[in-house]
């Protein structure tokens, strides 16, 4: 059960991620330039847990998603 939501959560996540870097969003993991593969990889098959922060232009469109290391203090 838990292998097939994994499965899910990683087929979600990069179609999400695919979709919007097909529209000219830039991707970054760890504060570096990212790709889907990479963010899904992380995110998905490591025991840490990220966070996206939308970052927008002025107008509001969103031009970056920057996926953070969370920490526990």
């Amino acid at each position: 059960m838990a292998l097939n939501l994994k499965i899910d959560e990683s087929a979600s996540l990069r179609l999400r991620l695919e979709k919007l870097e097909g529209e000219g969003i830039k991707l970054y993991l760890d504060g570096a330039p990212s790709t889907t593969d990479y963010i899904v990889n992380s995110c998905i098959n490591e025991d840490t847990v990220y966070m996206p922060d939308y970052v927008t232009d002025e107008s509001g469109k969103i031009k970056e998603i920057r996926y953070d290391r969370i920490s526990s203090r």
